[in-house]
């Protein structure tokens, strides 16, 4: 069984704005999740935990993953840190996959995720 993850329940409403929102990528990328289409797993998007929104979540692998666009500048890369260490102190581990990765090689990014979730 999973353990529930504690979200700031403010950050619902908003969560449920980026799913109608969604960029070329995140589109791309859940296309290639939704329906356990990734080795059986459940992914969810636009789920919050904590005080964060996180792109794509799956509960039994404890798995974040994330997209980084091309406005990452070094202060949203900071961010991404701050965000990423909160997610590993929860017990979760994240992946982060490029905008442009996506677009470009969707089926090696789906690739690597099988061979991620295969070897751990």
């Amino acid at each position: 069984m999973s353990e529930i993850i504690k979200y700031n329940s403010n950050l619902k409403k908003l969560s449920r704005e980026l799913r109608n929102k969604s960029t070329i990528s995140e589109v791309l990328l859940w296309d290639a999740l939704k329906g356990k289409k990734v080795k059986g797993f459940q992914f969810s998007r636009q789920k919050p935990i904590g005080n964060y929104i996180v792109d794509f979540y799956c509960s039994k692998l404890k798995l974040v993953i994330e997209i980084d666009g091309n406005s990452h500048d070094s202060e949203a890369y900071k961010n991404d840190l701050v965000r990423s260490d909160y997610l590993i102190s929860q017990g979760l581990r994240v992946l982060r996959f490029s905008d442009l990765d996506i677009k470009k090689d969707l089926s090696g990014i789906v690739e690597f995720l099988e061979d991620w979730i295969a070897n751990n």
